[in-house]
């Protein structure tokens, strides 16, 4: 088995993107060399990747400050309510949310999708597109998406599908001897020999 190297100024690119890395770990190289700590997990792997491959120090792109004023913490949300390019998941709109659908609101990641692409439409809109995505979800058969960047969630939900005669520790136990190696981390039935 291939030893996990240091993440420090030595590490070859082909190290870094070979093995798992945690994003505190990301944020401790970015800070001893200077790179932005802001961001996902993956900017930062790509903003390493990037200093690695040539040196370069990429500086996050500043996101357009909204032209709306709109304070979606503090006004008051209705259904003809106009989503705004300052839209934001607040303790607010959860309310509004959950006043018209129920308990059972959660933002999740396809209705949040839909929420940045439909800026212009209203709040009854959005109530209408969160209902059609429940139903989407209800009738789906695969199994609900995971992104790439949630490799341990990934590797728990596919290691337990195969092995229903494991357990949630038997899972975990594989996911660190798995994400120690050199190579993806992608849950495959060989490595159950790796114990």
């Amino acid at each position: 088995m291939d030893k996990r190297p240091r993440l420090d100024i030595d590490i070859s690119e082909t190290d870094f993107k070979e093995f798992y890395w945690l994003k505190e770990e990301l944020v401790a190289f970015c800070r001893s060399v200077g790179i932005s700590t802001s961001g996902s997990k993956t900017e930062l792997e790509n903003r390493i990747i990037q200093f690695l491959h040539n040196g370069d120090i990429a500086t996050p792109k500043r996101k357009k400050k909204p032209l709306s004023a709109f304070d979606w913490r503090n006004e008051p949300l209705s259904r003809e309510t106009i989503i705004t390019d300052s839209y934001k998941n607040t303790q607010n709109v959860r309310q509004f949310f959950t006043k018209q659908i129920g308990k059972r609101f959660r933002f999740n990641i396809a209705f949040m999708d839909w929420m940045k692409v439909n800026i212009g439409k209203n709040l009854g809109n959005a109530v209408d597109a969160w209902l059609d995505i429940e139903e989407q979800q209800k009738t789906r058969s695969e199994p609900k998406k995971i992104l790439p960047h949630l490799q341990y969630n990934r590797y728990i939900r596919d290691f337990l599908a195969d092995n229903p005669d494991k357990s949630m520790q038997d899972a975990i136990t594989y996911w660190k001897i798995k994400k120690s190696k050199r190579g993806d981390n992608l849950y495959r039935r060989e490595d159950l020999d790796s114990i």
